[in-house]
């Protein structure tokens, strides 16, 4: 476990759920990734977000899809790529990536409470 936080440090983490409206592979990545493009709706808008998510998820199977995100992270260049956002996930028991998705519809922008 880390450290105690405040609730008021929590709010400063601003976790919104989007679609994703794109996905590619991302080859030239350090380590295998998937570029997105993600809609969180018109408070937000579009952003771009590179996840180490190849272990389970194709980007076919991306599209459409409902994602967890912090949407206040400066962006970050990730190679030739900059992410906005950062795509939330958990590390199954052999380490990839599985993302953290709601189980009940939300709309495009909603954030995490």
């Amino acid at each position: 476990m880390t450290d105690t936080i405040s609730f008021d440090d929590f709010l400063k983490v601003d976790i919104r759920i989007g679609t994703v409206v794109a996905a590619e592979p991302y080859p030239e990545a350090r380590k295998p990734a998937i570029k997105l493009r993600i809609d969180f709706g018109p408070e937000v808008g579009e952003k771009r977000s590179s996840a180490q998510i190849t272990h389970h998820y194709t980007p076919e199977s991306l599209v459409g899809r409902k994602v967890m995100a912090v949407v206040n992270f400066p962006p970050r260049q990730i190679g030739k790529f900059m992410s906005e956002v950062l795509t939330l996930g958990f590390a199954d028991e052999s380490g990839a990536i599985v993302l953290a998705v709601p189980d009940k519809t939300a709309p495009d922008g909603a954030r995490l409470m």
